[in-house]
């Protein structure tokens, strides 16, 4: 047997790229390090294969924020598989319309219906609800499939597991797993361990977004207006708010409600009630990719392998699509003995082109939405794609759907 090597987020090397399946005296077939709302979702899919499974979370209380609200057509189906489609629909508000302005003129609507069935819509909820749900189900799927308040602190490899040394309850143990899953964010521990690259870089690009009671006539449908100034969205929440995201020329760290409010009116020349803010939060965005997906019995999906800029909504959802194409993948390995060689790789190539491709649609995205002197030019070229069969493009681009 090849000895053992440490994996932590100083190593330079790792195990052997060849993965064997033999069974071996492993606690676990997968443990899933990271509990946000990607790793709730692949847990509940292998937990419904059978598999033994463990989901690490460092965390003992879950997100209170908002956070991230788009659900795609093509994850909502992805849910279906676990049962919690109807759930989240009950919850969440059903957006069939996209609204395009251009500094308060309307340039055209996207029509999200007619895409295929049986989910025309995106759905929006806040990712502390979806992941509440998601939850609920891997509990209700294997009753002790979920450990919070459990850090993963080191990783070891020998021919045929991976033991995961971890802090739980202010208590050192370890599990032993046949295959690690790093769904443990930016700055995994899982991918730093397997030494793979993590390129990428900070867009100039900032942003204040607020969750504010909605005002608008707007009803269900989402608004974007590219105007002058830069970009003003607006996207309907289930407690009766909007979510407003506004492009700003700094990082605004000292932003107040009112400081939202005011760049809307300046903008648009729409007052918001801004003493009913739930929410509100400057950011800047960057994008970054995993050189590699996998590595030897180490795996990424979702921010641990890719991150995206969240204009567009496309980051959480393309998480959840790998962890579908990866809850695939394990059954090929466990229930029907391929190589999981072969399979890994296949999931590392089609996982990271579909993430080629939302890095490049949310640059478009972003630099749609910058201050232009031109606003004539981009104005027209809206108006133009809104008025020709391209939209039908258009909305399936939004929609995410094909990746």
């Amino acid at each position: 047997m090849t000895p053992s090597r440490k994996l932590h987020p100083a190593a330079n090397d790792l195990v052997e790229d060849d993965v064997v399946t033999d069974d071996t005296n492993a606690d676990v077939d997968v443990a899933i390090v990271g509990g946000g709302p990607v790793g709730l979702f692949l847990g509940c899919l292998l937990a419904r294969q059978a598999l033994r499974v463990v989901v690490l979370e460092k965390r003992t209380r879950s997100h209170q924020h908002s956070r991230a609200i788009g659900i795609h057509p093509p994850s909502l189906e992805a849910f279906d598989e676990i049962g919690l489609t109807d759930a989240l629909v009950e919850r969440g508000v059903q957006i069939v319309q996209g609204l395009a302005f251009a500094d308060g003129r309307p340039l055209g609507a996207l029509d999200f219906s007619s895409g295929p069935p049986p989910h025309r819509f995106v759905l929006s909820l806040p990712q502390c609800e979806t992941e509440r749900l998601l939850t609920d189900k891997l509990r209700e799927t294997d009753a002790g499939a979920l450990r919070c308040g459990a850090e993963v602190t080191e990783l070891v490899s020998d021919d045929d597991s991976v033991t995961l040394t971890l802090q739980h309850h202010h208590q050192t143990s370890t599990i032993r797993a046949r295959y690690v899953v790093g769904c443990d964010g930016k700055q995994s521990l899982v991918r730093r361990a397997a030494a793979i690259d993590f390129r990428g870089s900070r867009y100039p690009d900032t942003y204040l977004m607020g969750d504010v009671r909605d005002n608008t006539d707007y009803g269900t449908a989402a608004a974007l207006d590219l105007g002058r100034d830069g970009l003003v969205e607006s996207f309907p929440l289930p407690s009766g708010e909007r979510r407003w995201v506004v492009k700003t020329e700094t990082f605004l760290t000292d932003a107040t409600p009112d400081t939202l409010g005011e760049l809307v009116y300046h903008r648009l020349g729409h007052t918001l009630p801004t003493d009913d803010t739930t929410m509100l939060s400057a950011f800047g965005i960057e994008r970054y990719l995993a050189s590699s997906f996998s590595k030897g019995r180490l795996i990424l999906a979702g921010d641990a392998a890719h991150v995206v800029s969240p204009i567009g909504g496309q980051g959480m959802n393309l998480g959840w699509l790998d962890a579908r194409l990866l809850s695939e993948t394990f059954r090929q390995i466990f229930a029907e003995q391929a190589d999981a060689a072969s399979v890994l790789q296949h999931y590392n190539r089609q996982r990271r082109r579909a993430a080629r491709q939302a890095i490049l649609r949310a640059e478009f995205n972003t630099v749609m939405g910058r201050k232009t002197a031109l606003p004539w030019l981009r104005r027209n070229f809206v108006r133009g794609l809104l008025a020709t069969p391209a939209k039908k493009l258009l909305a399936r681009i939004f929609t995410m759907r094909g990746l």
